[in-house]
């Protein structure tokens, strides 16, 4: 019989392996990564009114092959989505780590994103530019928006969770609230105070930011950041 927690690990390493199939890259030209799904229409032809193969999600990776500017001064790429798939694309719906420029072009959409867009956005950013000198402005705005959102959701967990929790202790039914899922996918996590039910973010950008980048400005921002959500926590 396996252990319980030789089970648990092997079912981290099964999960990982299916995650790291399904982000498995496309061959065929240099990778970019879709930022701004609302642009992110896979075409036929390098028009805007070509006909539609899919809609692409944000964060999936395709491969350039070329690129062809509009007649309406619009810059399409051709990409290899899979190995199968192909198509054009508008090209302000990518970004390339490959392509000077467009770390800054992605921290602008960051800024200009609200809520869950800003952390997804962010999240990509710092996934794909990991030696961009920008890194440390994105790992603040990471925090600061996941520090934000904390406290909605707080208030939507505790009106979901107001009914009758049964036999386990209540502090577990909020960290296992459901809409904690997409922020644990994007690798957003939270602490839970029990004395008055709030999440508050648990600042591993802001740590990651002091740790790699102690002279910046932002790093000087991330420890007071760090020191009000402590001191919070204690207060309360």
């Amino acid at each position: 019989m396996i252990p319980h927690k030789l089970t648990l690990c092997l079912l981290i390493f099964f999960l990982q392996l299916t995650c790291f199939a399904q982000k498995k890259p496309p061959a065929g030209g240099k990778l970019a990564v879709v930022v701004d799904e609302r642009l992110a229409a896979l075409r036929a032809t390098p028009q805007l009114n070509g006909k539609l193969v899919r809609r692409l999600s944000r964060g999936r990776l395709v491969a350039i092959r070329s690129s062809k500017t509009s007649t309406d001064s619009i810059t399409f790429l051709l990409v290899n989505v899979s190995s199968r798939t192909h198509g054009w694309i508008q090209r302000d719906a990518v970004v390339s780590s490959s392509r000077p420029g467009d770390d800054r072009r992605l921290l602008t959409l960051i800024q200009r994103s609200d809520g869950f867009d800003c952390l997804a956005r962010a999240r990509i950013f710092l996934d794909h530019f990991p030696h961009s000198r920008l890194r440390s402005e994105v790992l603040l705005l990471l925090g600061d928006t996941a520090e934000s959102l904390a406290a909605k959701l707080s208030q939507d967990a505790a009106r979901r969770l107001s009914d009758d929790l049964g036999d386990a202790p209540e502090f577990s039914y909020y960290l296992n609230y459901t809409g904690l899922d997409r922020y644990n996918r994007q690798r957003v996590g939270f602490v839970f105070d029990k004395t008055t039910k709030r999440f508050h973010y648990d600042g591993a950008a802001w740590r990651e930011l002091i740790r790699r980048y102690p002279k910046t400005s932002q790093a000087a921002e991330a420890k007071k950041r760090l020191g009000l959500v402590y001191s919070q926590l204690r207060m309360e």
